[in-house]
């Protein structure tokens, strides 16, 4: 079941693992199925390097397991509410990359500084409020998608791929799971070029819009001006 779509998330967990997003059994990547609804993920707790397709779990929009035999991600839960909240989104991955976590753990959201950064993100990297003891008590991964869609409210969720979860680490998505993991990656760079801005400018201003909209429209919408037709 869902053949390509598990080789695509195992690839998008192995792409994790190669550019040093994740330790160990840290993170993971899922993708959706939109005709069926039916979610492929990263098993819990399987190291990376042992993983195979038909380990990775396939369950419903419920949290259902449909198939395998493993228990899936303990972020399933936060997955399936972005995935029902974001109708675009083909993809997920959560990480706790080292400059990405700095800034959730700071529960700063991050200043787009420069162009590398309006190049995938139309604005700063939101951060969420913290859960609540009562949101933990009552479900800690849905209530984790909870508060990552409220803090959305207007913005556009394929404008602005990725948020940061306060005192948590990073999320990312994408139209599919392989641009999700690359969100993912990119999340990580800006977050360490901030970091590095301040320290050489704890001053440092946000780019102008007028330059930050220049820069992301020439690689994203109708106008898109960047790579080959």
């Amino acid at each position: 079941m869902l053949e390509k779509l598990r080789e695509e998330v195992l690839e998008a967990n192995l792409e994790l693992v190669r550019r040093g997003l994740v330790l160990y059994t840290f993170g993971n990547a899922s993708g959706i199925d939109r005709s069926s609804g039916l979610v492929v993920i990263k098993p819990s707790g399987v190291p990376y390097e042992k993983m195979t397709p038909a380990d990775l779990v396939i369950t419903d929009l419920n949290g259902k397991t449909v198939e395998g035999k493993l228990r899936p991600s303990s972020d399933l839960e936060t997955h399936i509410e972005i995935y029902k909240a974001f109708g675009g989104v083909g993809g997920v991955v959560h990480t706790h990359s080292r400059h990405a976590t700095a800034w959730a753990q700071a529960c700063r959201e991050i200043p787009c500084f420069g162009t590398t950064h309006a190049d995938y993100f139309h604005g700063p990297v939101p951060v969420t409020a913290h859960l609540t003891a009562e949101e933990v008590e009552r479900g800690y991964e849905k209530t984790t998608g909870h508060v990552i869609v409220r803090r959305f409210g207007n913005l556009a969720p394929l404008a602005v791929p990725g948020i940061l979860v306060a005192g948590h680490a990073p999320f990312a998505w994408g139209e599919t799971v392989a641009k999700a993991a690359h969100n993912a990656v990119v999340l990580e760079y800006i977050a360490e070029m901030a970091t590095e801005t301040l320290a050489v400018n704890p001053n440092a201003a946000p780019l102008p819009a007028y330059v930050l909209d220049k820069h992301y429209f020439r690689k994203h919408g109708s106008g898109a001006t960047y790579g080959q037709v």
